[in-house]
Formats: structure tokens, sequence, C-alpha cells
């Protein structure tokens, strides 16, 4: 729960739960509905005054302005209204958006991007999208705006988009930990354990992540070469590897100067 005026925001309370998943994206939708009235509930009985609103941010291609979540490669439902399903069972009104594109607002006005015109937000985590940010307003593009995870480098690997190639296969924290259980027969918690297999010269997971860093280098440079951002803000759990991931990427992408987000994972909510 985030409370504050324009330009500010505290944190007064906190509760995490798994995103929950069912056997189809409709029964997805559904038990994410379900959980996020449950959270508000729970929150609600934390806070001093009544709850007056709920925001709710998704992943994928989502469509602010009807409030749909039109799609998510990842978690498989295809045009839920969010934003309506909420309201009414709810009784509140609700702000409905897409999460990266907060986190995106939120470093715009709180974080890294702060000040700047131009800028690129751009957390890696199960999935990876980016904020584009031009003349100081985050672009939606009808909810298309910064699906970078889904541009085709050739790789041929089928996505759950319905293309092949896309970045996200490769690169996403989910994909390097998948890639590299696959390559050794080795279960990991994450990318994380990736990242630290790396640091003692785990030869396959050097190569697991020489190509995450390389298919996120040529996302990059051409988003940056098309917008000509200020400022690179990087975000999601694969950024918390710090050098091991800013130092290469930003030597391959031409972008010395990547910034890691100050609010961390929280850079969505407080947006």
């Amino acid at each position: 729960m985030v409370t504050g005026r324009p330009g500010e925001a505290t944190v007064v309370a906190e509760r995490r739960r798994p995103t929950p998943r069912a056997d189809d994206g409709d029964a997805t939708a559904a038990a994410v509905v379900d959980s996020v009235l449950d959270l508000a509930a729970e929150l609600g009985g934390l806070a001093e005054r009544p709850v007056e609103a709920l925001g709710v941010v998704v992943p994928g291609v989502v469509d602010e302005e009807r409030g749909v979540g039109v799609l998510s490669a990842n978690l498989g439902w295809r045009d839920v209204p969010f934003r309506r399903l909420l309201a009414e069972r709810a009784g509140l009104p609700v702000a409905f958006g897409h999460d990266v594109r907060a986190g995106g607002l939120a470093e715009l006005t709180l974080g890294a991007a702060r000040g700047s015109s131009d800028a690129v937000f751009l957390p890696i985590g199960t999935g990876i999208a980016a904020a584009l940010i031009m003349g100081g307003r985050v672009q939606s593009g009808g909810g298309y705006a910064g699906e970078i995870g889904h541009t085709d480098i050739g790789h041929g690997e089928p996505c759950g988009c319905g293309q092949r190639g896309c970045v996200e296969r490769v690169a996403s924290s989910a994909a390097v930990a998948r890639r590299y259980a696959a390559r050794t027969g080795r279960e990991v918690r994450g990318a994380v354990d990736v990242a630290e297999a790396v640091r003692v010269g785990d030869p396959d997971a050097v190569v697991v992540w020489d190509e995450a860093v390389d298919a996120l280098a040529r996302a990059l440079l051409l988003t940056s070469t098309l917008l000509g951002p200020e400022v690179v803000v990087l975000g999601g759990g694969l950024a918390l590897a710090g050098d091991l991931l800013t130092e290469p990427l930003g030597a391959a992408a031409r972008r010395p100067d990547l910034l890691p987000t100050p609010a961390g994972a929280a850079a969505g909510r407080t947006g």
C-alpha cells in the first residue's frame, strides 16, 4: 500500500504473494482478480483510513484506456477486462495499467530518470518489456509500445507469443535459469544462482549468461538507435547481478551509462 502527494510516495504496508497460475489463461486471470481483492482487503485492515481506490498493474500487452489485459504470453490470458471485474467486485474506483510502464512512470517522477525528457526503463524478470519515455511522457502505443522482449533475434526457438526467436526466450531471468538447467541437468532457484555460477567460473553458466547479454544488447542497441534516450534504467531480478550484467551489456549495447533503478522491484507499485 502506497500513499503520498504527487512526486512523493511512501510505502505504509506491504504484502507479497506469488502470481497464481491455473491450467488455462482464463482461470489464471480469475485467480489474479481473487488474489488482488484478497490483498486489498488485508491491506485495508491495516490502514488508518478507508481504502478509497485500487491501483493494479499486470504484465503483457495492456490497453490502459479500456482497462483490458490484451495478452500475456507468460500467463496465458487474452482480452481480460480487469478494470471492470475489479471495480465491480471491490465497489471502488480502479486505476489499471501495465506493470513496466507504471515502473517507468515511477522512474520518471521519483527515480533514476527524474529530470529526463527521453528515457528507457528496462526491467528484466520473468518477461522482458520496456517503458519508453519520450517528451516526458510514457508511451503506450495502444498497449504494444515497448515489447522489446518479443524482438526476433534469429535463434528460432518458439515463444509463447506465437513468434520465434524472441529476446525473452533467451534473456529473461526465467529463461536464464531454464536454459542453464537444460544444459547441465541441474535445477536452480533462478537467474541469481546462474549469476553466482558465472562468478566462480562455471563454463556452462558463462555460455548461458553471455548468450543472454548478447540478446539483451541487440534489443537495447535497436531501441537506443531508434529513440536516442538520455538515460537507460535497468530493473528486475537479473539487474540485481550488478556489474556482472551492466558492464558487458553496456559495452555491447554502446551504453556505458546504464543505471540501476533505486526502487528495485517496487518501481511498478509506486508508479
